[in-house]
């Protein structure tokens, strides 16, 4: 089996991680204990839930921690839809990055499903 730092998906979400703190440095300072955080906490989870679970030693909890990185890979896209509602994001940002998490999503699905 691959490490993980060789499969698509956690490259894919270390990525936009990387991106998403970029992105939050412009927001408007009364966000850094809201939105921002939040974002941040979600991106980073994605990747971090990757690599614990990869590191359980079954892959019934192995599969438990891709479940949670797909629901913080949902609370992005969530995360980003307010951010661009609140023209923090001009919409193009915001497909692009909706597009990548969406992407995320099927290859953590995918992930579930090599797991059982």
């Amino acid at each position: 089996m691959k490490s993980i730092e060789e499969l698509d998906v956690f490259k894919l979400s270390h990525e936009m991680t990387l991106r998403i703190y970029k992105l939050t440095k412009a927001f408007p300072v009364e966000e850094r204990f809201g939105l921002i955080s939040q974002m941040r906490r979600a991106a980073y989870s994605v990747p971090m839930n990757l690599s614990e679970g990869s590191h359980r030693l079954n892959t019934k909890e192995y599969r438990q921690f891709v479940g949670f990185a797909k629901g913080s890979a949902g609370e992005m896209k969530y995360q980003l839809l307010l951010t661009k509602d609140l023209e923090y994001i001009d919409e193009n940002t915001y497909n692009d990055l909706r597009s990548n998490y969406e992407r995320i999503s099927q290859m953590l699905t995918g992930l579930a499903k090599s797991l059982k």
